[in-house]
This record gives C-alpha cells, sequence and structure tokens, in this order.
C-alpha cells in the first residue's frame, strides 16, 4: 500500500497548501479535457479548504462537482453534505461551477441510484479527488460494517451504492471504491492523532475492515494535529 503522507505544522497550513494543491490538479486537468469532475466530502473537515478553494482564480464553469457520499436528508437539513458544500465551495469564484446531484426527493436512495448515475457518468472518471476518513477507517459511506460494503468493493461495482450502517441515523448513498479509486489525483485529509494511529492501523488489513485502504494506493495523506 503505497501513498504519501504529509505534515503540517498546523491545520490552517494544511488548508492552504491542500488549496493549492487541489487548484493546481483541476488547472492541469483543464488544460486537458472541456469539463473536469471533482469530488469531495461532506463533514466540517474540508470546510477550511473549501473557503481558500473557491476564492481561486479557475475556469470553474468548467468544473463539475460531486460529493463522495451524502446522508439521504433534504439538502436545508442540518445534516445534509450538500448543504455544506453549497456554503462553503459553491461560492464565490467557484459559484459558477456545476452541482452533480447525490441527492433527490424520494424516501430512500434504492430507487434512484440509475436517475442520478445518468449525470454522473458522463464525467467520469474523477479528475480529481479529496476524501476523509474517519477513526475507523471509514471513507466516503464506506463503512466497516455497511450493510452493501462487499458489493461497495467489487471491481465491477455500479457508479453508486445505498449504503446503512450502524451507528448512521439516516441511509447514505456513496459513490463506490472503484469510482473513488479510479480518479486521477487522489487526496485525504485526516485531523487529530486517533486519525493518524488509525491509518498507520490500517496496514495490512483488507479493505472490508479498513475502507480507507481500497483508495490508498497512489494518494496523498494530507494531515496535521
Amino acid at each position: 500500500m503505497s501513498y504519501d503522507l504529509i505534515k503540517y505544522p498546523d491545520r490552517d497550513m494544511l488548508a492552504m497548501d491542500l488549496a493549492s494543491q487541489l487548484a493546481d490538479d483541476l488547472e492541469e486537468a483543464l488544460h486537458h479535457e472541456d469539463r473536469v469532475c471533482f469530488a469531495v466530502p461532506g463533514g466540517t473537515s474540508p470546510g477550511p479548504v473549501f473557503d481558500t478553494l473557491s476564492a481561486v482564480d479557475l475556469d470553474w464553469g468548467r468544473v463539475d462537482i460531486i460529493l463522495t457520499d451524502e446522508r439521504w436528508v433534504p439538502e436545508d437539513h442540518a445534516r445534509s453534505n450538500t448543504r455544506l458544500i453549497r456554503e462553503r465551495l459553491l461560492v464565490g469564484r467557484a459559484a459558477k461551477a456545476r452541482l452533480l446531484p447525490l441527492y433527490a426527493p424520494r424516501p430512500a436512495p434504492d430507487g434512484v441510484l440509475a436517475e442520478l448515475e445518468v449525470n454522473i457518468k458522463p464525467a467520469l472518471p474523477l479528475d480529481v479527488v479529496l476524501l476523509g476518513m474517519g477513526a475507523d477507517m471509514h471513507t466516503a459511506s464506506l463503512f466497516p460494517e455497511a450493510d452493501k460494503l462487499d458489493q461497495a468493493l467489487w471491481p465491477d461495482a455500479p457508479i453508486l451504492m445505498p449504503m446503512r450502517a450502524p451507528g448512521a441515523p439516516e441511509p447514505r448513498i456513496t459513490l463506490t471504491g472503484p469510482v473513488l479509486d479510479g480518479a486521477l489525483r487522489k487526496h485525504i485529509l485526516i485531523y487529530g492523532d486517533e486519525k493518524k494511529q488509525a491509518l498507520d492501523g490500517a496496514r495490512g488489513k483488507s479493505s472490508h475492515i479498513a475502507p480507507i485502504n481500497a483508495v490508498l494506493t497512489g494518494a496523498k495523506v494530507h494531515w496535521a494535529a
């Protein structure tokens, strides 16, 4: 499992440097493609990265943004990842980017996967992906004990997978392992000693126990205490 671990003296420095690297990756991709696809996580950790990145002078009108995963809640819900990126990333210059939705107003995600995949498939492979990781070694909504983790890790897995996991209060929808791992440029953001220890502990484990291993090879891992 080969990846680059980049350590930062503090979280502010990490946010600034990671935003710069993501901007460089997007700029490079835009030199070669008419449109590029950028996958991002929810949660609070990437917020400062998004604040900096959204102000960068890129041709955002040619950038498609998609979440790596989403909680199945309305977009105005406090726990919605879509709400987060609308407030922190799709603002300023980045407001010109196009959002590829991972939510539809239905009771559950299971019946609308094909509808959502129609807009995502033409944008693949992902040009740039930013991922997080939990202390349980999950990434996106690929949780160690999730009900459909096995299917989501298959080499021929579909683009999207509905996911339910112990401790998750609502159903999730996630990009699958092969889609995330197939990104041309991969970055993983982690904060704190607990997650650094989890990353170290993932070494040698199967992706079913440590789902982060499904995307680690060739990634840049950005860490600050």
